[in-house]
């Protein structure tokens, strides 16, 4: 589970800095165009609650909320990442209770899948729902790398509510308390009050990194398609 963390944090610090780097004056061109959000991640991590800005902002109806949650769940790349946590939990032994070899590793694709589902729809569908939250990330994008990191991670703590207002986002919070809690019917191996918690943080730790991952992705993805463009097609742009 630590290992998601420093992953996150490790990607966000490499984002950030180019981004920091940037001319004020191609900031602010980039963001006077607008740009069609990347439904994935590093072509995997699904990323469809993400909103370009809070320009003309408008609630979403609860049957967007689960369509929101809905996609995220069931995308491939949720499939994907599962595997690869999974694979990192039994190489690590996580779940003794679970075994090792293909039926242990069976075991632990279930409850890594179950976590990303539940979390899903635990903060982005029904605890937004009853709250009356809105569960997308609502991009920065201009301003310093340092300015956007801030903001990134201040976004676990604060959303918007259906009003459009800032909010405390309870729905992050308990939403993700409730998925921990549900996750203990699974993990027998780890059912204390101490593991709950820590769980908890290390779920708070990993949304927040996934925000920054968010927030600075587009230009990432730009220059990526840049890079693996031909000399030649680039002379000619």
């Amino acid at each position: 589970m630590t290992c998601r963390t420093l992953c996150l944090f490790a990607a966000a610090v490499l984002i950030s800095g180019p981004a920091a780097a940037q001319d004020p004056s191609a900031d602010q061109h980039l963001a006077d165009q607008p740009q069609p959000e990347s439904k994935r991640i590093f072509w995997i991590i699904p990323n469809y609650r993400t909103s370009p800005s809070l320009v003309d902002f408008e609630p979403l109806t609860v049957r967007q909320k689960f369509k929101v949650a809905s996609e995220d769940a069931f995308d491939p790349g949720t499939f994907a990442l599962a595997g690869i946590f999974a694979g990192e939990a039994q190489l690590n032994n996580s779940n003794k209770s679970f075994g090792q070899g293909a039926a242990g590793f069976a075991q632990y694709y279930g409850t890594a899948y179950a976590d990303f589902a539940i979390g899903d729809f635990m903060t982005e569908a029904v605890f937004p729902s009853l709250l009356h939250q809105d569960p997308r990330y609502f991009r920065k994008g201009t301003g310093s790398g340092w300015s956007r990191l801030g903001y990134a991670i201040s976004q676990i703590f604060i959303t918007h509510g259906d009003s459009g207002r800032t909010q405390f986002n309870y729905s992050e919070i308990v939403g993700n308390s409730v998925a921990v809690a549900i996750s203990n019917a699974y993990y027998k191996d780890n059912r204390t009050a101490g593991d709950g918690v820590s769980a908890l943080g290390v779920q708070l730790g990993v949304d927040m990194g996934a925000n920054v991952l968010k927030e600075f992705w587009p230009e990432l993805e730009r220059k990526l398609h840049r890079k693996g463009r031909p000399k030649a097609q680039l002379a000619y742009k």
